[in-house]
């Protein structure tokens, strides 16, 4: 069976040694107070939460899956998800990083990050329950009136009621304007939403006593296209002017879907039959609401694999030093038994330290971006929020696709090192891999994300955002290009963001002539920036390391990050020569394949 133990060492590193978060928490005032000793509380104990609460039921959840009555259309989760989640509101972990006004405890978005990030690790079809009201909860305070979130927000804050977004049809999947679920307006304000939606992960379970849909659908006469899309709330139990539960409204899980992976999660077809909404927003910008959920779980989605990197290699590292096979290259290394432990091969620990690169960088990045995201929201100066918000969207799609490909190839690596026993379910290793398979694919698919990243945030202001990314890696450069011990961290992140201007402008002068040439390059180029950002990132933390062990600090731990770092820089960053090279290799050895593709 697989164990997990909490990084929080790695997380208070990331945070305060690196980020010093409650510096740049200072200079926001609701946060003034939210200092290292709370921060570091408030997760030990969420550690314990995730590792001894949510994690014992995963491989559990996984075999068992939901079951649907389709009398009642009602799903029940596996056995102990119900409990758990009843655990999980009584300790108010709901509110987390809600508002006090709507019953909140206001903490930063830092530790939300830092708790599901644990979570994920631990169940992530558990945590997809909570998890995704997070993000309804965003879209409402957004855009919701003052009667919605009075009526709404509370109960979502204490977890008493959980969310939904639904958006996907079976007709289309990231082509909304394609949606055909309509909404009819009634005499009183509210509107009968008829239509069927499908892939909605939570979108039916026993764990809260009501269930809030956020839906997208079309007013009778709204234009075609995009344009012509708004979104209403659906609650599966009406709400009365007193707050509390009425009639079942009639929006129902026709189906559950059969998965690779997150069996335990409630993937629901739902129905909506004449069900009763109230819209959000203003008619016809039911997009604008909505990306406010659906960045958020793009975030989500990258904290996601984030977490399964981090578990997958937390027991491939145990399993290499445990398990016995064959002799090293160089000569017996554990010569009282009959062979070495696997760790002693070159290859198991480039697979192990693949999996540790790819988590510790991907952590840092979303440690980075939660910041962004909370200074986006909360700063005082305008033009820092300003700043916050533009960068946060240009890394955005890099959270979600660079992280979730990064999950892909570490659970993958993960499962490799067990060898055969990584392919048997009781060793919990092919449902890491399993389950992180769908983080590539939903919250808009990973070339979706590229095409996002290349077309709109990057080619769309000619670069703008990606030159203050710049501004980050020359500022490092400024401070380090002189000190030879930071050199090996420091050169490849410079020469790479060099390149990055001529790579930039050539892919953006060939798409100006032909767009098949971005929709070629889009996946390589944002690869590209995921290993920048990430180059960047790793060559912080090597700078506190060497700082800290210059200072004459012996905690093992700075030699074992500039280890990784070393690792990452001569094995993983290299990738991004071939990857300019296949980028630049164009749209027609795509396109010119009628034959190939008869």
């Amino acid at each position: 069976m697989p164990t997990y133990t909490p990084p929080l060492r790695d997380m208070r590193f990331v945070m305060h040694e690196v980020f010093k978060v409650s510096d740049e928490f200072k200079a926001i005032p609701r946060y003034a107070e939210a200092d290292a000793d709370t921060i570091n509380a408030v997760l030990e104990e969420a550690g314990k939460f995730a590792a001894e609460v949510t994690f014992p039921l995963n491989a559990a959840g996984d075999v068992e899956g939901c079951k649907l009555d389709p009398a009642t259309h009602e799903v029940t989760t596996p056995a102990g998800f119900k409990e758990a989640y009843a655990k999980f509101v009584e300790a108010g972990w709901p509110a987390l990083s809600c508002d006090p006004e709507f019953g909140g405890q206001g903490l930063p978005l830092v530790v939300n990050q830092c708790f599901y990030e644990m979570m994920n690790s631990a169940n992530q079809a558990w945590t997809m329950y909570p998890g995704l009201t997070h993000g309804a909860y965003a879209a409402l305070a957004t855009h919701g009136t003052p009667e919605q979130r009075k009526t709404y927000l509370p109960k979502m804050t204490s977890g008493e009621w959980t969310g939904t977004m639904c958006l996907t049809e079976a007709h289309c999947g990231t082509d909304l304007g394609l949606m055909r679920t309509k909404a009819q307006p009634q005499a009183d304000g509210s509107y009968r939403i008829t239509g069927n939606k499908i892939f909605i992960s939570a979108g039916e379970h026993d764990m809260a006593e009501n269930i809030v849909h956020l839906v997208l659908a079309r007013l009778p006469d709204a234009p075609p296209g995009i344009k012509g899309i708004s979104l209403f709330i659906v609650p599966k139990l009406l709400v009365k002017a007193d707050g509390s539960l009425g009639e079942r409204n009639p929006v129902f899980c026709g189906g559950l879907e059969h998965k690779m992976g997150i069996h335990g999660n409630a993937t629901a077809q739902i129905n909506l039959d004449g069900a009763t909404g109230w819209m959000v927003g203003q008619p016809n910008k039911g997009m604008q609401a909505m990306f406010v959920m659906m960045n958020a779980a793009r975030l989500g989605v990258g904290n996601q694999s984030l977490g399964l990197t981090e578990v997958a290699y937390q027991n491939a590292l145990a399993y290499a030093k445990e398990r016995l096979q064959m002799r090293s290259l160089s000569g017996a290394k554990a010569k009282d038994k009959p062979a070495d432990p696997i760790i002693v091969h070159p290859d198991v620990r480039k697979m192990l330290l693949t999996a540790k690169a790819y988590a510790e960088g991907g952590r840092a990045l979303l440690v980075f971006c939660s910041v962004l995201l909370d200074k986006s929201h909360f700063h005082p100066d305008e033009k820092v929020r300003q700043d916050s918000d533009e960068l946060l969207s240009l890394l955005t799609p890099i959270v979600k696709a660079f992280t979730t490909d990064n999950g892909h190839i570490a659970t993958n690596a993960c499962l490799q090192v067990f060898g055969g026993h990584g392919y048997i379910h009781e060793w919990g290793m092919e449902q890491f891999a399993r389950d992180n398979r769908i983080n590539m694919i939903y919250e808009g698919t990973n070339t979706i994300q590229a095409l996002d990243l290349l077309g709109r945030k990057v080619l769309g202001n000619n670069g703008a955002t990606l030159k203050k990314f710049g501004k980050l890696v020359a500022q490092l450069v400024q401070e380090e290009g002189v000190n030879e011990d930071m050199a090996e961290f420091v050169n490849p992140v410079a020469y790479l963001g060099e390149q990055m201007t001529k790579f930039t402008t050539e892919i953006g002068f060939r798409g100006f002539q032909n767009p098949d040439e971005v929709g070629a390059a889009a996946v390589d180029y944002l690869r590209v920036a995921g290993h920048l950002v990430h180059g960047y990132f790793w060559a912080r933390m090597a700078q506190v390391a060497l700082r800290e062990i210059a200072a004459g600090n012996t905690d093992p731990f700075y030699r074992a990050k500039l280890q990784t770092a070393r690792f990452y820089f001569a094995k993983l960053f290299p990738e991004t020569a071939m990857l300019m090279r296949t980028a630049r290799a164009g749209a027609r050895p795509l396109m010119d394949t009628d034959l190939a593709l008869a």
